[in-house]
């Protein structure tokens, strides 16, 4: 049986003491009371309507008969409860019925519904990246016709990206539309991987498809954007006749066996061009870029259900004594938690996981920062930011999921292979996150290849310049000095890794794509180096006065010495790795493998 509480102790400390949030011009509404009340609810609502739904949604998944998918038992029930209490719309628009909450907070409160039923959050969430693009992307008529109603959850989202011929090299889509009298097209040709394509919870699905008009350029330069609706709007609004929309089939996966993953046909649907024509892939972007943030949230989510769900494992099953002599004399056997390889495994997941929650709050906030900061200057920096860490969050918090999910199942030991405690589920549900929205390779050749040169290398400053100061400032910290220098050279790796890369890429795009992988994880790891030490840096400010809060100062001070002298230190053979270069990767034939 799986098991969650809101870790809303940590999601308060995030917020209002490492974020320092003041609130930026637009969100002076959500004050600190505000904010915890909104956390609070979330954390009852999650636990109370999503968690019972995860299990026994995973054991019946979606069902698909005459095109008609039908979601588990129980989903459109919470799916109307979460829309009441306008969970969907919390971040989005005031003007357009949403409650223009900050990154900061939403995505915490999007964590616990990964942390508890990841196939149900793909619903709302695939909406939410659609109204982003709309609401930048969209005309008036088309956010006045769509958002209100996406918004509401009265009706769903999707991005059609993928063709069976084509997943990432979006160049390749073969889709088609063809433009119409009155201003409209007709948009023909095949999706597949479609999550959220068809289902029975939303009244209409409105599809926001990449297709090619019959002039385009050739390539990535030739893709255009348009809003396709299930159902055709009428003339008061409302979901009318059915468009050239059907799902053909549904896919029977590994994993989120109760999130509708659908292969979409399009037959001379009606749409309407979103943006610019061959502009397409901005747009799409909007989407792609606002969907791996939510992708990191999701791997953060199963990570911090893995983590607890092992700890309290850890806590009940007896067995063995501990190596240094019985630490519960009265029992037949002492807990495992008393043993090494057991609490090993326990500090890497809570390391994981505390660490991500804070690296991910701090993207949140310049993410905030880019859409709402008044100094232009202030919004460009953030901007940089937030497209500079967006493809390490991407893939380092989801193999951080996996991991953290697979460690769990470790410590169940057999009884965590079965589907008795659910970590078998969590470690299914977590593989995806890995591969969707681009695999986590590609993020790795995205921050090589576009994000470590963009502006001439300027972007790396907006997190290499905050380190380095920080670390300038802490060298003779008379507690954590030692460990702030031990960071110091891991960061140092970080930049002779990055001097490497970029020199060798100038010659040579292999030998950067040959160290991309591994240099994202140096950079995940250090990236979560620096939050766990400015974790600790203010847990010992706060220890002196603590009182009832002094063993929650004491657990960070804990935990980031341990991930500092048990998990920081890979920094270096990856180093090493990447100065290897792309000899030993790249010399087989291809007919030798």
């Amino acid at each position: 049986m799986q098991t969650y509480k809101a870790p809303l102790r940590d999601m308060k400390f995030v917020l209002h003491e490492l974020m320092n949030d003041a609130p930026l011009p637009g969100h002076e509404e959500f004050t600190p009371e505000l904010v915890e009340s909104i956390l609070e609810e979330a954390g009852k609502f999650c636990a109370e309507q999503l968690l019972p739904l995860n299990a026994s949604g995973d054991l019946e998944g979606c069902a698909i008969e005459n095109g008609v998918v039908r979601t588990p038992a129980g989903f459109k029930a919470a799916y109307d409860a979460f829309n009441e209490g306008g969970w969907g719309g919390l971040e989005a628009a005031v003007e357009f019925g949403g409650q223009g909450a900050p990154a900061t907070l939403a995505k915490l409160v999007e964590e616990m519904i990964c942390a508890t039923n990841i196939s149900f959050g793909m619903y709302p969430g695939l909406t939410q990246g659609a109204v982003r693009a709309l609401e930048i992307h969209g005309t008036d008529e088309q956010k006045a016709l769509y958002l209100p109603k996406m918004i509401s959850g009265q009706w769903s989202g999707t991005m059609c990206l993928t063709e069976p011929h084509c997943g990432t090299d979006l160049g390749l889509v073969r889709t088609k539309a063809v433009a119409q009298a009155d201003g409209s097209y007709r948009i023909t040709g095949a999706k597949i991987f479609i999550s959220a394509g068809e289902h029975d919870l939303s009244e209409n699905i409105i599809h926001l498809v990449l297709a090619r008009l019959p002039d385009a350029p050739a390539g990535i330069k030739g893709i255009s954007l348009f809003v396709v609706p299930k159902f055709l709007p009428d003339a008061d609004g409302e979901a009318g006749g059915g468009n050239g929309v059907s799902c053909a089939a549904i896919e029977h996966k590994l994993g989120i066996k109760a999130s509708s993953t659908c292969q979409m046909n399009f037959d001379e649907a009606q749409g309407w061009l979103v943006g610019q024509p061959n502009r397409g892939m901005q747009a799409m972007f909007v989407m792609m870029n606002a969907a791996r943030l939510g992708v990191a949230t999701q791997g953060l989510g199963i990570a911090e259900a893995a983590y607890q769900g092992a700890v309290l494992y850890a806590k009940e099953r007896l067995q063995g004594r501990a190596l240094s002599g019985a630490k519960y004399p009265e029992k037949a056997a002492d807990p495992i938690i008393v043993h090494p390889d057991v609490r090993r495994m326990l500090l890497t997941m809570r390391a994981y996981v505390e660490g991500s929650r804070a690296l991910g709050a701090w993207v949140a906030r310049r993410l905030d920062e880019a859409n709402h900061e008044p100094d232009p200057a202030r919004r460009a920096e953030a901007e940089e930011f937030v497209a500079l860490l967006t493809p390490v969050v991407k893939a380092f918090f989801t193999d951080a999921g996996f991991e953290c999910a697979s460690l769990a199942v470790q410590t169940y030991g057999g009884h965590g292979y079965i589907r008795d405690h659910g970590m078998e589920q969590l470690l299914r549900d977590a593989r995806i996150a890995m591969i969707y929205e681009g695999t986590n390779g590609v993020q790795a050749l995205d921050l090589v290849g576009r994000k470590m040169p963009a502006n001439f290398g300027r972007s790396l400053r907006r997190f290499f310049h905050p380190v380095a100061e920080f670390i300038d400032a802490n060298k003779d910290h008379p507690i954590l000095g030692r460990a702030v220098g031990g960071f110091g050279r891991a960061f140092g790796a970080l930049q002779l890794a990055t001097f490497f890369i970029a020199e060798k890429a100038l010659s040579d795009a292999e030998e950067a794509g040959a160290a991309a992988t591994d240099y994202l994880r140096l950079f995940g790891l250090v990236a979560l180096g620096f939050m766990w030490l400015k974790m600790m840096k203010l847990a010992l400010e706060k220890l002196p006065d603590a009182g009832a809060d002094a063993p929650f100062y004491q657990a960070k001070l804990s935990t980031g010495r341990f991930y500092l002298e048990r998990m920081l230190p890979q920094v270096g053979s990856l180093l090493a790795v990447i100065k290897a270069g792309k000899g030993a990767l790249m010399e087989m034939p291809e007919e030798l493998f």
